[in-house]
């Protein structure tokens, strides 16, 4: 190392350029529940689940295995059908342009005298209104035929 020279020295500055962090993902990954084809009901005319004209219908089925997580609940448990309908119009309108994906609990009816009452008017109502692209009736563990998932317009 004795004949070694040192090089001059470098005016040059260096920049160091950070990259900014990744985007956070809108909607965190859920991997399906583990079913079988059997379990996945293929009627979509029915009231069990919706899609509005022009829309995938691979959309539903994202939404019915549960691939789209709810990021907002609404609990209709207690209200009159037409305190319902209000409260349901007006939290889609709400939530339309922030999440993807919302929950309606509307429970199964099993106390009410005759068909389900708010089942049938909160799903009546969805299909009216524009900003819901898709609905079907959620997962087991989210409530199942007691609540809906509803796939709203970005």
């Amino acid at each position: 190392m004795a004949d070694v020279t040192p090089l001059p020295k470098d005016h040059r500055v260096r920049l160091r350029t950070f990259l900014p962090p990744p985007p956070a993902p809108r909607q965190p990954y859920r991997p399906p529940p583990e079913r079988s084809r059997d379990d996945e009901p293929e009627d979509t005319d029915t009231d069990t689940a919706y899609v509005a004209p022009g829309v995938d219908r691979r959309a539903l089925r994202k939404l019915r295995r549960g691939q789209y997580v709810a990021a907002r609940h609404l609990d209709l448990h207690g209200l009159t059908s037409k305190e319902a309908l209000v409260e349901v119009r007006t939290f889609i309108e709400l939530h339309r342009g922030a999440y993807r994906c919302v929950a309606i609990v509307h429970g199964r009816g099993l106390h009410s005298t005759g068909a389900p009452v708010l089942r049938t008017a909160v799903r009546a109502l969805l299909r009216t209104l524009h900003s819901v692209l898709a609905f079907t009736d959620a997962p087991r563990d989210d409530g199942g035929t007691g609540a809906v998932y509803v796939l709203l317009r970005g």
